[in-house]
C-alpha cells in the first residue's frame, strides 16, 4: 500500500488510525517516521515519504515519533492473510527465530538459501531480516523501559540485544533518547495500574477497532482445559510453552486494547509470548476489510451490522490445537475437554500459579509421542489417528508453526490416517492462521446458514461461500455466533 502516495496521503490527513501498521509516513523535513493516526498537525504532502515498515524508516535515518509511537502499532495484517515466503518470514521473525537462530536457521525453516529471504524482504519491506528483528527489538526494549522498573542490563538481554552498548546504541537511534530519558518521559496510561505481584508485566496489546470479544473469548473459555485455561477475574489465563522457559498469561478485553499481564521464568520470551498472544486473539487482523467483503452478501449483512468486528479465536501452540482438535471429533465440547484434561494430567509439565488455578502446560508432541495408546480412553481408531500424529510432529515430519505453508500443511495432514476435510480445516483455521479456511460440513454452520435461508448442503455452500474470499474463516464465526452456544458468550 505505502506506494499509493495519493491514497496515503489522505490516510494521514484524516488521521485514520484504520491504517496504522499498513504503512508509516516518514516526514523528510524533520527526519521522523510517525503512524497514519498520529495527533500532530499533518505535514505538507510534499514532505511525506512512505515505507512499508518501521525497519525501513530505520533505515533510511529516520527516528521514531515521541508523540504516536509508530513502533507500538498494530502489526500489519498482510502477514496474517498470506502464506508466502515474506508473510512467513514476518511470522518468524515476530516469534523470535532471527534472534534464536539467526539469518541462516530463518532460512532454513522456509526452505529457501538465506540470500532470497533477504531479497524478497528487502524488495516488499525496504529492510532485511536483520535490520527487522532489529526494529522489533527497539520495540521490546521501549516496552519494557516504559512500562517496568527492571535493571537496563536485563531489559538489554529480555530483547533479545547481545550487548548493554548495542541496546543503548539502538535505543538512541531510534527513538533519540537514552533508555533512561526514555523511562523518565514515559507517562502510564490511563487505567493501568502497577501489577499486584513482582515479576508479573502489565501491558497493553493495541488492535484495530471494532473488536467483538465475545465469540473469541467465549470459544477460548468454553473450550478452555483444566489446569491449562482458566477464566477468572474477568481474564483469560493460560500457560505457556516457550523457547527460554514457560510462562503464564492473563487477558482481559477492554474497548480500546487487551490488558495483558505476563509472568516469565526467562524475560528473553517476553517478545515471543506477545506474539503469540496476539496472533491467538487474531489483533492484527483488518475488520474493515473482512466486514466490507462478508457485508455484500445481504444475508450475512445483518449478522456483520448487528456485531462487526468478529476475530477468529486461534492458538498460541499449533501442535497443541492439532491434537485438541483430534480429540475434539465427533464429540461435545465438554467431552473434548475431558480427554485433553486426561492427557494434561498425565503427561504435562507442572507449573506454579501463585494467582490462580493453573497447574500444567500443554504436553509437547515429544511427551505425547511416548505414550501408551491402550491408556487412552479414546476409539481404537482416534487413538491411531492422535497418536500418529504426534508421532509426525515430534520427529519433524509435519510442521505446523509459523513457516508453515497452508496448502503443503492441508496436504500432509490428509495424508494421515483419520484426518477428513472438517478436522483439516478447523487446524488451518485456527492453528495455521489461513483466514479463508471453510467448515461446510460443520452442523452448527449448516444448521446458521438453514436458518439464515442460505444454501446448507456442503456443496452449494461452498459455492455461494466463494463471494466471501478471501475470508471464510470469518463467515464461520458469524455463522456460529447465531448458535445459542457458550462458545459465543464471555461469562460474567
Amino acid at each position: 500500500m505505502h506506494t499509493d502516495t495519493e491514497r496515503c496521503v489522505r490516510a494521514v490527513q484524516s488521521k485514520d488510525a484504520r491504517f496504522d501498521g499498513w504503512f508509516f509516513t516518514a516526514v523528510v523535513t524533520t527526519r521522523i517516521y510517525c503512524r497514519p493516526s498520529c495527533p500532530v498537525v499533518p505535514p505538507k504532502a510534499e514532505n511525506m515519504t512512505f515505507y512499508p515498515s518501521a525497519a525501513a524508516c530505520q533505515q533510511a535515518g529516520f527516528r521514531a515519533c515521541k508523540r504516536c509511537r509508530p513502533d507500538s502499532s498494530p502489526g500489519s495484517p498482510e502477514w496474517n492473510q498470506r502464506a508466502d515466503l515474506v508473510a512467513r518470514a514476518m511470522r518468524l521473525i515476530a516469534d523470535g527465530v532471527v534472534d534464536r537462530e539467526g539469518v541462516p536457521g530463518l532460512a532454513a525453516r522456509l526452505g529457501y538459501s538465506a540470500r532470497q529471504v533477504e531479497r524478497q524482504l528487502r524488495t516488499e519491506l525496504g529492510a532485511g531480516p536483520l535490520a527487522l528483528a532489529r526494529a522489533q527489538r527497539a520495540q521490546t526494549a521501549r516496552l519494557l523501559i516504559e512500562t517496568t522498573a527492571l535493571p537496563m542490563a536485563e531489559i538489554a538481554f529480555a530483547a533479545g540485544f547481545s550487548s548493554i552498548r548495542t541496546f543503548n546504541d539502538t535505543v538512541r537511534e531510534v527513538f533519540a533518547l537514552a533508555p533512561g530519558e526514555l523511562r523518565a518521559r514515559a507517562r502510564k496510561p490511563a487505567g493501568a495500574a502497577a501489577p499486584a505481584t513482582p515479576g508479573v508485566l502489565s501491558l497493553r496489546l493495541p488492535f484495530r477497532a471494532p473488536l467483538n470479544p465475545d465469540n473469541l473469548f467465549g470459544h477460548l473459555i468454553a473450550t478452555g482445559v483444566p489446569g491449562v485455561e482458566e477464566w477468572r477475574d474477568g481474564a483469560y489465563r493460560r500457560t505457556l510453552n516457550l523457547p527460554y522457559g514457560h510462562g503464564v498469561v492473563a487477558l482481559t478485553p477492554h474497548p480500546d486494547h487487551i490488558g495483558c499481564r505476563l509472568s516469565l521464568t526467562d524475560p528473553r520470551d517476553m517478545t515471543i509470548a506477545i506474539s503469540r498472544c496476539r496472533r491467538m486473539l487474531d489483533l492484527d487482523a483488518d475488520p474493515a476489510a473482512v466486514d466490507d467483503r462478508l457485508r455484500s452478501d445481504p444475508l450475512l449483512a445483518p449478522l456483520v451490522d448487528k456485531a462487526p468486528g468478529r476475530r477468529v479465536p486461534r492458538t498460541v501452540d499449533e501442535a497443541e490445537f492439532a491434537v485438541r482438535a483430534v480429540l475434539g471429533q465427533q464429540v461435545s465440547t465438554a467431552a473434548a475437554r475431558t480427554h485433553a484434561a486426561r492427557l494434561v494430567t498425565a503427561h504435562g509439565e507442572r507449573v506454579e500459579d501463585p494467582e490462580g488455578g493453573l497447574t500444567h502446560l500443554f504436553p509437547t508432541p515429544e511427551a505425547l509421542a511416548a505414550l501408551d495408546p491402550e491408556s487412552l480412553a479414546l476409539p481404537r481408531s482416534r487413538r491411531t489417528t492422535l497418536t500418529t500424529l504426534v508421532r509426525h510432529l515430534a520427529d519433524g515430519s509435519l510442521r505446523l508453526g509459523a513457516e508453515s505453508g497452508w496448502d503443503e500443511a492441508r496436504a500432509r495432514l490428509t495424508e494421515l490416517p483419520g484426518f477428513g476435510p472438517w478436522t483439516v480445516e478447523v487446524i488451518a483455521m485456527r492453528a495455521l492462521g489461513d483466514p479463508d479456511a471453510f467448515l461446510p460440513s460443520d452442523l452448527g454452520i449448516r444448521r446458521a446458514a438453514k436458518e439464515l435461508g442460505l444454501p446448507h448442503t456442503p456443496a452449494a455452500l461452498t459455492a455461494r461461500a466463494a463471494a466471501w474470499r478471501p475470508w471464510r474463516a470469518y463467515a464461520v464465526q458469524y455463522l456460529w455466533a447465531t448458535d445459542d452456544h457458550p462458545i459465543n458468550v464471555i461469562p460474567a
